[in-house]
């Protein structure tokens, strides 16, 4: 910053504000539409008998919150040195914020993220009181973090619970979340005169309207997207189908293909057409243009009718009947196989339970983003204790099943500023229609689960950790040792990804008995997959290494960055399993199984609305 001579001139960075007494009646006359509006959306529900309210408190971290005061309670001394940390730097705050507004250099107490989008307005910087009010919340924010985080004597599990909902505490009350202190929607409100709030309430009930009492928060434009029509749209045929899932085979685009087929198993807690958005970006319609046979599973959408079904449910439905099916449809008798993230434990459950039967029919395993060790679970083992999974199994043995949009929830608040609050500002601050966007209208498109399988699942895995532990689970009568596991693998992590932290899945380096190929991508869980090659637009960076050892920290250590999608590293690789003999291209249904439909299939278009 450079001094200046003379002090800054205050600019608000939005309009002159109108005359009072207009702005009154505009005010005024808001207040009454916006009362109308709520007083008929209470008149519904109070006629339709339909509630407003959603459950109690769905945190239930009172028990932690409490264990950390009494904690903090035993040491005022760092209680105190905490408060005058916090004194200083505000005081340091408004020094720099009083030489700011007298036109001197002047040095940020605190600077956001540089990932941060909420104070991207210019405002933000600019203006001193908006900047004051920025740094203000910034380091409160971290003051309450770091206390809470300092604590001693909390055990892991609480003090994990802790700092996440002290997090989410934080969020919420960021100040670009409120009008009066957010420079964006204040400039809104004087160019629309105060429609934006009008609309914004719009949004607001009609977000209510549609959760049935509770905020379902929009994230894209429903109606400009459709499942077969201009996304999942890669041409294929369902092929095979039982009560748990479709099978589908695409449609070949050369003379000629690679002698395995590939199949992948999607995760089922969401569905399978993240891998197939659009043309552009669809790791399906690539794989099938490289000359592979490709094959995907289409998870069903359970309802009470399916609440019976378990973990070995999913698996001898799922990937055992596939690579039957498959067999069948092909007449080869070894397929590679992709996981995604829960699709990934479920196949590395699956060839364990092979190595038992001595089943032979996969070639090569690669694994998207996928926890076979869940010690180091990340954000998501907060919501995984005994209390909170015993709430949860009564919910959905009381329905069947765990309601899609519940799920859904938890996975927004790993990612709060971007899949909450931003659309809190947007939707009903900004008064703003959300934009259409393939990637949210799939996160959006969420599905149920099972009530035994889920369970089982959070159990075993989260709770208990029993996969990697050799013979601890049992799969249709065999106990399962993942050491046993010993084909070609490949793992693909991704650097921040906040569901299956990269640390913790590059414990298959050393859990598998085969060769291991790693491979760490840049971005999260799902950009950092869904990452196609693209020479005119480089995205994100990934990671190989030839050695994999015994710590994650050294392996990067080692490692080499290459700029660009990771697509074709493991076409490198999976061209070497799949076989140098050719045959050529393979018709869906007019091999040994016939075409039932057209792709996608009937099963991953039951939307939840």
């Amino acid at each position: 910053m450079t001094d200046r001579a003379t002090p800054q001139t205050e600019e608000t960075d939005v309009k002159e504000w109108p005359d009072p007494v207009e702005w009154s009646k505009q005010m005024s006359g808001i207040a009454e539409r916006s009362q109308r509006l709520v007083t008929d959306f209470l008149n519904h529900h109070s006629k339709t008998g339909e509630g407003v309210l959603g459950h109690g408190d769905p945190l239930n971290v009172g028990s932690a919150f409490l264990e950390m005061t009494q904690k903090m309670m035993t040491n005022p001394a760092a209680m105190m040195q905490a408060q005058v940390n916090l004194w200083q730097d505000y005081m340091n705050l408004w020094t720099n914020t009083t030489r700011k507004m007298l036109g001197h250099e002047h040095e940020e107490v605190i600077a956001p993220h540089h990932t941060d989008i909420r104070f991207k307005d210019d405002a933000w910087q600019e203006n001193a009181v908006f900047d004051y009010i920025k740094q203000s919340y910034l380091l409160t924010a971290r003051w309450m973090q770091d206390t809470v985080r300092d604590v001693e004597g909390l055990d892991d599990k609480t003090a994990k619970k802790v700092d996440f909902y002290t997090k989410q505490f934080a969020d919420a009350l960021a100040p670009s979340n409120f009008l009066m202190t957010n420079p964006t929607a204040l400039r809104e409100t004087l160019e629309t005169k105060g429609e934006n709030l009008v609309k914004g309430l719009e949004n607001l009930l009609d977000d209510l309207e549609a959760g049935e009492g509770k905020l379902k928060i929009s994230m894209t434009n429903p109606e400009a997207f459709e499942v077969g029509e201009n996304i999942a749209t890669t041409p294929g045929k369902v092929v095979y189908q039982n009560e748990l899932m479709q099978l589908i085979q695409y449609e070949p685009t050369t003379e000629k293909v690679y002698k395995t087929p590939l199949l992948i198993v999607p995760p089922w807690i969401n569905k399978y057409y993240i891998l197939d958005l659009r043309p552009k970006n669809s790791f399906i319609k690539w794989a099938v243009d490289q000359g592979l046979t490709v094959f995907v599973m289409s998870w069903v959408n359970p309802d009470e009718e399916l609440a019976k079904k378990g973990f070995e449910d999913y698996m001898v439905e799922g990937p055992l009947a596939a690579l039957g099916a498959i067999e069948q449809a092909t007449g080869e008798k070894e397929a590679n196989i992709i996981g995604y993230c829960l699709g990934g434990t479920l196949l590395a459950s699956t060839l364990a339970y092979m190595k038992t039967q001595d089943d032979t029919r996969v070639k090569s395993a690669t694994f998207f983003t996928t926890m076979i060790d869940f010690e180091e679970a990340g954000e998501l083992s907060v919501f995984i204790d005994e209390e909170q999974l015993k709430a949860l199994e009564e919910r959905m043995h009381a329905r069947g099943y765990l309601e899609g949009s519940e799920m859904a929830t938890t996975f927004n608040m790993l990612r709060a500023n971007d899949l909450i609050w931003s659309f809190v500002v947007n939707n009903y601050l900004m008064g703003k229609e959300p934009i259409p966007f393939d990637l949210l209208y799939w996160n959006s498109d969420s599905t149920r689960m099972p009530a035994v399988m889920h369970s089982y699942y959070l159990r075993n895995m989260y709770l208990e950790n029993s996969l990697v532990k050799p013979g601890a689970l049992t799969l249709c009568g065999e106990p399962i040792d993942l050491t046993q596991v010993d084909l070609p693998t490949f793992v693909l992590s991704t650097r921040e990804d906040h569901i299956a932290p990269w640390k913790s899945t590059y414990a298959a380096t050393q859990t598998y008995g085969g060769d291991v190929k790693f491979v760490l991508a840049a971005s999260g869980h799902i950009a950092g997959v869904v990452n196609p090659p693209n020479p005119d637009k480089i995205k994100y960076s990934h990671w190989t290494n030839a050695k994999n050892p015994a710590e994650p920290d050294d392996w990067i250590a080692g490692a080499t960055e290459t700029p660009g999608s990771w697509w074709p590293e493991w076409l490198k690789w999976i061209k070497k399993q799949s076989g140098r003999k050719q045959t050529p291209a393979r018709i869906p249904g007019e091999a040994g199984l016939k075409a039932l439909e057209d792709a996608p299939g009937s099963y991953v278009k039951d939307r939840i609305t």
